[in-house]
């Protein structure tokens, strides 16, 4: 186990300093946070041997740097891909049909919902579902009649038979 106390105290001598230091590098208040929590995150699974270098502070602040460096260099490798590739095309929003569906599916039990959008969005035959819900065939089956029919009544399907009828 680490030396927990020793960490605190480490740690509360010198955030603010690093956060300063790596602020000034990136720019970014944020990603200087997210880069200066990381390196302190590697120094406490490292305190142990962190602790016994002559600047442990000098080690954060390097780890610090670099992870900022590494997403600055990520950010910069998109922003090219971006510029080479064009922006994607944009995609439609949803219609009201799939709205009113996705609305219905999320009133079904989980279950049923699971069963519907395995076996209906993906394709997976009732044998598979079955295996992936860890749940047996006839209980599979049982789940996509009861979601189908709950799913017809707050969708308000009218049956083909019934349309004909009228």
């Amino acid at each position: 186990m680490p030396d927990a106390d020793g960490f605190d105290e480490f740690y509360r001598d010198t955030r603010q300093r690093l956060l300063g230091v790596v602020y000034v590098l990136t720019g970014n208040l944020a990603e200087a946070q997210d880069a200066v929590q990381e390196a302190y995150i590697r120094a406490w699974q490292r305190w142990s041997t962190v602790c016994r270098y002559d600047d442990p502070e000098a080690w954060v602040r390097v780890v610090a740097s670099r992870i900022a460096v590494s997403r600055w260099r990520s950010l910069r490798s998109r922003a090219r891909a971006y510029l080479r590739h064009g922006a994607d095309e944009s995609v439609p929003g949803p219609g009201t049909d799939t709205l009113e569906v996705v609305a219905a599916l999320r009133q079904l039990p989980e279950e049923q919902r699971v069963a519907i959008a395995l076996y209906y969005l993906l394709g997976m035959p009732v044998a598979e579902v079955a295996r992936e819900t860890d749940a047996p065939v006839g209980t599979v089956k049982a789940r996509l009649s009861r979601g189908r029919a709950a799913l017809a009544g707050l969708l308000k399907v009218v049956e083909l038979e019934d349309a004909a009828d009228a």
